[in-house]
């Protein structure tokens, strides 16, 4: 794994492929368009649906603590299990989970580089056969907030760099 330079959080293929069948991984497909998993998805896989599973609909938030618990539960996901996460539109919202899952504190959890795009070039195998999980016991980390950005931090840091723009171009005008 040297190839890459973290390789704690970006897995090729390969090493992907010499892991399907090690019990302290679950490969997890993530998808806006969840058809694809349902014709063929990396043996091992569950699947989730990213705008149903991951996003609070109503708030149009993150799902809270106790909904990403029980997914991960649900998943046969627990906190000692590596997360392998690969999914449709060049990792989109394979990486969003990334990042979701880091702000809940889950430890290992990485990217098969390339995603299903990359599989499906390389002619590796996929099933249709249900992935067949037993239910873990998942308890999450309070969310991190120092890996997430308000809208009104955003804003500020905005308006911050543009009154700066802004003294620098007067001070070039007298200067």
């Amino acid at each position: 794994m040297a190839e890459y330079k973290h390789p704690e959080v970006l897995v090729s293929t390969q090493w992907a492929a010499e892991h399907l069948n090690d019990a302290k991984i679950r490969l997890v497909e993530v998808d806006v368009d969840t058809t694809a998993y349902d014709q063929g998805h990396i043996a091992g896989a569950v699947g989730w649906n990213w705008q149903s599973q991951l996003q609070d609909n109503v708030r149009r938030d993150l799902i809270d603590q106790k909904a990403l618990e029980a997914l991960l539960g649900a998943s046969g996901i627990s906190n000692d299990t590596t997360i392998l996460l690969y999914g449709d539109n060049n990792n989109w919202f394979a990486a969003y989970a990334l990042w979701q899952l880091k702000y809940y504190g889950h430890k290992d959890v990485r990217l098969i580089n390339g995603g299903r795009k990359k599989w499906l070039e390389e002619k590796r195998p996929l099933t249709t056969e249900a992935t067949k999980v037993a239910r873990a016991e998942y308890h999450a980390s309070k969310p991190d907030e120092s890996i997430r950005a308000r809208k009104e931090e955003i804003f500020a840091a905005v308006e911050k760099r543009r009154r700066m723009s802004l003294r620098e171009k007067s001070s070039r005008r007298r200067g």
